[in-house]
């Protein structure tokens, strides 16, 4: 070991502060009948990753399947049950199921039942938050979000539609 590295070992390094999140914390987005809150957003994590919790209403249909180039996608099932659809695919996940989307794979997801839907994603990198806010911000400014304007903001973060929305 060099001189260099020793003195670099020995020097104390600066750590990234804890984050902690409480019940009524984290920035939330409502987009239709999801309710989201960001518990992290890449912010606290060197951008390695992202958390959000949802709320899915009733009969809640999903985005329209799309795939990700760029970033894994976890979704864990905290009530409910969500209707996932990989390609042709379909997936009952009840409470206690965790699904992993890995970049590339075409997915959606919604709410069919009767009751309330609650789901932790993860977002590895944390690139797709900014998505969510994007779409919040169209909703906001009292612009219906056309399929065309959700396929633009995905295209800003490496995300296409798996289908021709035509």
């Amino acid at each position: 070991m060099s001189m260099t590295e020793e003195t670099k070992a020995g020097e104390p390094r600066p750590r990234p502060a804890v984050a902690v999140i409480g019940p009524g914390d984290g920035e939330m987005i409502v987009l239709g009948t999801t309710r989201m809150r960001v518990l992290e957003d890449g912010s606290h994590t060197g951008h390695r990753l992202a958390i959000a919790e949802s709320v899915l209403a009733p009969h809640t249909q999903g985005p329209p399947q799309h795939r990700h180039a760029r970033h894994d996608e976890g979704f864990y099932v905290l009530s409910g049950t969500v209707r996932f659809t990989v390609g042709d695919e379909d997936y009952d996940a009840v409470t206690g199921t965790l699904v992993m989307v890995p970049p590339g794979t075409p997915h959606t997801f919604a709410n069919l039942t009767d009751q309330p839907a609650v789901m932790l994603s993860t977002f590895t990198p944390d690139l797709y938050v900014q998505y969510f806010r994007d779409l919040q911000d169209v909703l906001a400014g009292g612009r219906p979000l056309t399929p065309q304007a959700n396929i633009d903001a995905m295209s800003r973060y490496a995300t296409e539609p798996a289908t021709d929305p035509a």
